[in-house]
């Protein structure tokens, strides 16, 4: 196996790359997509309540890791099939870090990231004029179900001190 993961791209992405038959899916994963309802197994609860406990960004190794290191272990195919899932069903967010993708557990109302780049210390924020300006945009050109994804990265107050 490579040193990159793959994962999922962010849902904006998902519906286009699903729609024009691309996937950056791993091997073997499947989408749920047209799933009415994504089955609950026991390996789903557990890697959701290892997003549930952190507020920070994993990644599918590292859901994988604290999943072994807790003596509830998940094959890696496994987890990266159920991020995979929980992405696609708008369940958690995803988002890439260099070449990895990366998971954590967000509100259900749309919002944006702000991003430390040194601990990965994340804020969600509300940004009505940016989500105003993108609708304008996207009437101005006669788009339609306009879509936007918009990550903001800085270095949070602790590791700039």
């Amino acid at each position: 196996m490579t040193s990159t993961e793959p994962g999922v791209p962010p849902r904006s992405e998902l519906s286009r790359r699903q729609q024009d038959g691309d996937s950056d899916l791993p091997d073997g994963a499947r989408s749920t997509q047209n799933e009415a309802v994504p089955r609950r197994t026991r390996q789903r609860a557990q890697i959701a309540a290892v997003l549930d406990a952190t507020p920070q960004w994993l990644t599918a190794r590292q859901v994988h890791q604290l999943l072994a290191e807790t003596h509830r272990p998940v094959g890696l195919a496994t987890v990266y099939r159920t991020l995979t899932s929980l992405a696609e069903a708008g369940e958690v967010d995803a988002q890439r870090f260099g070449v990895e993708w990366a998971y954590r557990r967000c509100s259900a109302v749309h919002h944006h990231h702000l991003t430390c780049r040194n601990c990965g210390h994340t804020v969600e924020v509300a940004a009505p004029d940016i989500e105003a300006w993108a609708n304008g945009v996207g009437e101005t050109h006669g788009y339609v179900d306009i879509d936007h994804v918009v990550e903001i990265t800085g270095v949070c107050p602790q590791c700039a001190a």
